[in-house]
């Protein structure tokens, strides 16, 4: 440990007296320096725990000493007989404010005094670095077991006495060291920081206030494929602890990466077997995906194809979290048989965009996809992921609702609207009146026979007979395009 004040003012060779009472300020803080110094304010050229050396005070003792307790200063020694003696109002401003005011006379030099604090701080700093050292050694040797990264995090948090965490990239806890060291509401807090840090994909740090004290939070992996978050209890680490923080954070990403191999087997694996359902191959399959990766949805399933920059970060999720069966075919990412609330998790948590089929058995996962690719059309930023049960109760015309068909509509009526602009709206109220003259003529205010002639010039604009069904849902259609 560092010096201390009352370390200091304990030893004889010294000489040191304690001018103010005893529980004036906190004689057991840790020193980081002695400094001297006579300059009315030296409070820029000092930092928070060190102990201030003086000969002699300005007269304005209050505003001295107020600023030497707002900075931090841990203590006030004074050189006596330099000049004169330790003045009354010094001692009396040090009581009142809570700085501790100590004597130094005249045969103790101060260098004797900065000479102590320094061996001390010097000798904690070795102590420090040589705990790192032994534990980070402690920590390379836990990575040897079969459980390395339990056995890491457990000695991390063995060596440190602070507990830690581990997020998966799925966003929940994985492993706790030590265990039960934290209560729901931390982990509750924890998982809540972790959170952001893992929908951003990048590698970032973070922090988080939990009833267990202030935790550090770190991402493991690579931008894009993270997986995991690490929590470390960060309450009083010093230099040295963060020290063998990092080489954790650093042994526990490769522990994580060290998997991807498999992993990507696993990928491969899973677009074999999709692969094989969609050629109908679905005893191979099952024999195939039974072992490895468990069985196949049983019955008909909605099959969602996802598209998106962050596909294989979702794969990963999915991995660890999800339900039903997926694989990554090219740049898709195909879903069967899982529930829609997983879905819209999925999208929403790596931003992708895409649509889900109808339920389909096994044997039709091939129309479950065009179903899908049909749904996703549709999709937008407020309904990444459409259905196509909605698509499909629509009915027919809301197919309509794309550029190419409002282009082509656009086209098709522009002699309508460059003829008369209310010439369309006339034509759309008498085809929802089912081409009934005398129901349309009262809906729009006008006689049939008039009616009758507007009808008769649109036929002559468009070129087309409109007494035909064919004609009137070819024009209904386009009406409706435009809308």
């Amino acid at each position: 440990m560092p010096a201390t004040l009352a370390q200091l003012l304990a030893r004889p060779e010294l000489g040191l007296r304690l001018l103010t009472p005893a529980d004036v300020g906190d004689l057991d803080a840790p020193l980081s320096w002695a400094h001297s110094s006579d300059l009315p304010d030296p409070t820029p050229f000092l930092s928070p725990g060190q102990v201030l050396l003086v000969t002699g005070t300005p007269d304005d003792v209050d505003p001295y000493v107020t600023r030497l307790v707002s900075h931090g200063i841990a203590g006030l020694g004074f050189g006596t007989e330099v000049v004169r003696a330790t003045p009354g109002p010094l001692i009396d401003a040090c009581a009142r404010l809570g700085l501790p005011l100590f004597e130094v006379p005249y045969r103790t030099p101060f260098i004797a005094v900065a000479r102590f604090v320094a061996d001390r701080v010097a000798a904690d700093a070795y102590a420090r670095n040589t705990w790192a050292l032994r534990a980070s050694r402690a920590i390379s040797l836990a990575a040897l077991r079969p459980d390395a990264l339990g056995a890491v995090l457990g000695e991390l948090a063995r060596q440190i006495e602070r507990p830690v965490a581990l997020f998966g990239a799925d966003g929940t806890l994985d492993r706790i060291a030590p265990s039960g060291a934290l209560g729901a509401p931390a982990r509750a807090a924890l998982a809540e920081a972790a959170e952001p840090l893992l929908r951003s994909r990048r590698r970032a740090a973070g922090t988080a206030s939990t009833d267990a004290g202030p935790f550090a939070l770190q991402t493991l992996g690579a931008a894009g494929r993270l997986r995991g978050v690490l929590a470390v209890g960060s309450e009083g680490l010093d230099q040295a602890a963060q020290q063998v923080v990092t080489g954790v954070v650093a042994l526990a990403g490769l522990a994580l990466e060290q998997s991807r191999a498999t992993d990507a087997a696993r990928a491969r694996l899973r677009t074999a077997v999709w692969r094989a359902l969609l050629a109908g191959e679905h005893a191979l399959a099952e024999t195939i995906a039974e072992p490895v990766l468990g069985a196949l949805p049983d019955g008909p399933a909605r099959v969602t194809v996802l598209h998106g920059a962050a596909g294989a970060a979702a794969a990963d999720w999915l991995e660890a979290d999800g339900d039903g069966f997926f694989a990554r075919d090219g740049q898709e990412l195909v879903v069967v048989g899982a529930a829609p609330e997983t879905v819209a998790r999925l999208a929403a948590r790596f931003e992708l965009r895409g649509g889900s089929s109808a339920p389909v058995a096994l044997d039709a996962l091939a129309s479950g996809v065009t179903q899908a690719g049909v749904a996703a059309r549709r999709s937008t930023p407020d309904e990444p992921v459409p259905s196509f049960d909605d698509v499909a109760a629509a009915g027919m015309l809301a197919l309509l609702q794309t550029p190419d068909a409002r282009a082509v509509a656009a086209t098709a009526l522009a002699p309508l609207a460059e003829a008369d602009p209310a010439l369309p709206g006339i034509l759309r109220t008498w085809l929802d009146a089912d081409g009934v003259y005398d129901v349309a003529a009262r809906q729009l205010g006008m006689h049939r026979h008039t009616l009758r002639a507007r009808v008769a010039d649109a036929e002559r604009l468009l070129g087309s007979d409109l007494g035909g069904f064919a004609a009137r849902a070819d024009l209904y259609a386009a009406l409706r395009a435009v809308e």
